[in-house]
Parts: structure tokens; C-alpha cells; sequence
């Protein structure tokens, strides 16, 4: 289950959102063709990624910002923009540029000292973005819990998209990042989930003044829990695909000629 999409896009243009997908895009696209050499990719990740037990040597400080500039894949990057896009232009509007981009790049420090709490002594370098938009979707939730967000929910070959209220989708993904967090050995890689936990808390804790400045529980109440502005509406568009059908006598020469199921006899020989 992942979004897709929110039902209040920001009615002013997200400039630094836009920025920072592009920053990270070009970023990637500038070391990707270096994947297919081991050697030269981990002197890269060696200098700018954030190793934790380099950080608690008392060195390479620096990685804690750079780090949430890269990623380890196509796919890692391709989700964290998509997450990035969905939840970062309503937080950008109401906080405004300069404080988002403040914000942003905040809850991405925060995260990263979260995950050096959590693998002190871990030698396995982190990248990724996934820390600072944690902590935009942390705000998001405080500033908007009952925004409707589409998730694309996918069960072996079912799938459908259905909207669900924010606080019911972001709950979901942080107690999983907690609950992976507590069963998963942080040293040895995989998934920094202490990373996006901390940058979730931060987040919520960096907007709560900001929330309480606008009134606490009285701005859901004046804004109902949703973005200060008219809700999007989607519809399904019908597909312009034509349907194969069955061919009927009288049909134009060229007409689709795919048999319909009820057209095959119970032998399972086609008819002549």
C-alpha cells in the first residue's frame, strides 16, 4: 500500500519542493552510471554517506547533510520523490519557502542523529532522503490529519485505489518503521526505519509550534483537519482502448475478429 496522490494539491506553485526533487534527481543522475563499478561507487559513499561509526569517531560531520542528498537506487529515489511530492507543497504553502526548506533540511539532520543513536557503531553507510520527508510527512500529519490521500493497495495480482484519511496512512507507515525498528539489527543494514522514526517525531515536534501558534485544536477546527483550501476533485476517466469483441455478421472488413469465452464450445475446440 503506497500513495498516489492527495486531494488538496497547494494552490501556490511549491517551488523549493520542486527544487529539492530536482537537486536529488541530478544528484543521482550524476554518480548512477558508477553502479557498475564497486570500486569507484563505495569511495563515493565512503566520502558523502553518513557512516554512523565515522560520525561517533568524531569525523566526516558533514555526511549528515549530504547524505540526504543521495540514494542507493533508481527505485529508492523514484519512491522517496513520489512521497516528497505528495506531502511536501501543502506543508510549503503554509510555512512558506525559506521555513520549509529550514524545515526540510532540519528534520533530515535529526534523522540522521536519530540513526547514529540507534547503530552507533555501525560501519554501513546510509543515503537517502527518506529521514527529511519523514519529517515532512510528521508535520503533515499534526497540520492535516483527515486530508484524503489515494493509496494504490496491491494484493498479489488485486489492486485498487481507494482514499483513506492522512492520520490513517501515516500512522500506519510510522508504526511499521517503530515496529521494524525494535525487531531489526540497526548495525548490520538494511532499512534505516530508526532514521525515518526520528525524522517523523522531528517533524511533529518542529511544527508543533507553529501548529499551536494557528490555534492547536482550534485551527482543525476552522480548517476541519484538511488544507486551508477547496478540495480537488478525480473522477475516473473511461479508457479510449476499444474493447475486442466478438465478430457479428454485417461487421466492416478489419473489425476485431477475438473470440468472446461463450464462443469456444464445452469441448474447448473452437468452432470452424
Amino acid at each position: 500500500m503506497f500513495p498516489i496522490r492527495d486531494h488538496n494539491p497547494s494552490q501556490k506553485t511549491p517551488y523549493v519542493t520542486y527544487a529539492l526533487i530536482v537537486v536529488n534527481i541530478v544528484v543521482f543522475a550524476s554518480y548512477w552510471g558508477m553502479f557498475s563499478d564497486p570500486r569507484a561507487i563505495n569511495a563515493l559513499f565512503a566520502a558523502f554517506a553518513l557512516t554512523p561509526a565515522t560520525v561517533t569517531g568524531g569525523s566526516e560531520w558533514h555526511t549528515m547533510l549530504t547524505s540526504m542528498f543521495m540514494h542507493g537506487g533508481l527505485m529508492h529515489l523514484a519512491g522517496n520523490m513520489l512521497f516528497l511530492y505528495i506531502f511536501g507543497d501543502n506543508l510549503e504553502e503554509e510555512l512558506g519557502h525559506l521555513r520549509y526548506l529550514g524545515f526540510y533540511l532540519v528534520s533530515g539532520l535529526l534523522a540522521a542523529l536519530a540513526h547514529v543513536i540507534s547503530a552507533p557503531f555501525s560501519t554501513v553507510p546510509l543515503v537517502g532522503a527518506s529521514g527529511a520527508i519523514a519529517g515532512v510527512m510528521g508535520g503533515y500529519l499534526l497540520l492535516f490529519p483527515k486530508a484524503r490521500v489515494d493509496v494504490l493497495f496491491i494484493f498479489i495480482i488485486f489492486f485498487k485505489i481507494f482514499p483513506i484519511p492522512a492520520w490513517v496512512m501515516l500512522g500506519v507507515w510510522f508504526g511499521l518503521q517503530l515496529f521494524n525498528g525494535v525487531g531489526v539489527d540497526t548495525q548490520s543494514g538494511g532499512v534505516a526505519y530508526w532514521a525515518h522514526a526520528g525524522g517523523f517525531i522531528a517533524g511533529m515536534a518542529l511544527i508543533l509550534p507553529f501548529w499551536l501558534n494557528r490555534g492547536g485544536p482550534l485551527y482543525w477546527r476552522r480548517t476541519e483537519g484538511h488544507p486551508p483550501h477547496p478540495e480537488a476533485q478525480y473522477r475516473m476517466v473511461k479508457s479510449a482502448i476499444p474493447r475486442a469483441g466478438q465478430r457479428r455478421n454485417g461487421d466492416a472488413p478489419g473489425a476485431s475478429t477475438a473470440r468472446s469465452l461463450t464462443d469456444i464450445p464445452r469441448s474447448g475446440r473452437p468452432r470452424r
